[in-house]
């Protein structure tokens, strides 16, 4: 399965209209392209946000969201809402930054220091959220890996990543303190974002770059929907 242009993942997400999903592009002010919202669910529903793309060299994630919408693979006990790729030039170029040269996962405080931090910001503005998913890839990493805020089920993710064939990394599920990993990025990523102002737990699942592309997309496929479908998080959302 090769990396596809963004374009062809924008309008394989609008082709999903037609099976329920609600798929806009939000106006994103100072860069040469909106970005896609997709939602999905009944409004009464806990609120999952998924996001990938947010560094445009890391493109499992967003082949992933994409799969798990066309397949009908995401928990029916949750909406959502689903950023497919945050850094759409980024994507395009094979690239970390965004055509600005901007690492936007470093962006997201007050206002939003890059255009597509703002785009989210403003389009994010006074929802909540029951649970945070943002999808990663990592250049250095031996396999999969996770970060895990407020109790979202990490070892979960990790088990179901690794079963699925793509190997574990040594660092496994991480937990770090969101004031201190602030400091350490010297910005506020999208998901130190949402922990502080939307969401009470949240999780970043990291795959191996290095690895094959199927089974990076497998992994986090694996990952997500362990997360969703874990018997201890469903009673505290609902």
């Amino acid at each position: 399965m090769p990396k596809l242009p963004y374009e062809s993942i924008a309008g394989r997400w609008r082709v999903l209209r037609n099976r329920g999903w609600r798929v806009r592009e939000v106006a994103c002010v100072g860069a040469p392209r909106t970005l896609l919202c997709a939602e999905f669910g009944e409004p009464a529903l806990p609120v999952v946000a998924l996001s990938a793309g947010v560094h445009g060299d890391e493109p499992a994630g967003v082949e992933a969201l994409l799969a798990l919408a066309e397949d009908d693979a995401l928990d029916p006990r949750f909406a959502y809402r689903v950023w497919p790729c945050l850094n759409p030039t980024g994507y395009d170029a094979g690239t970390r930054k965004n055509a600005a040269g901007s690492d936007i996962n470093r962006t997201f405080a007050r206002a939003g220091g890059s255009p597509e931090a703002a785009a989210v910001i403003i389009a994010n503005r006074d929802l909540r959220f029951a649970l945070a998913i943002d999808l990663h890839e990592d250049d250095e990493g031996a396999g999969f890996y996770c970060y895990d805020y407020g109790g979202a089920p990490g070892e979960r993710a990790l088990a179901a990543a690794t079963a699925s064939g793509h190997p574990a990394d040594p660092r496994g599920v991480l937990r770090p303190d969101p004031e201190s990993e602030a400091r350490e990025l010297g910005g506020l990523s999208l998901m130190l974002r949402l922990i502080r102002h939307a969401a009470p737990r949240g999780i970043t699942l990291e795959t191996a770059s290095a690895r094959p592309f199927d089974e990076r997309v497998a992994a986090h496929m694996a990952a997500v929907r362990a997360v969703l479908t874990e018997p201890s998080l469903i009673p505290r959302v609902l």
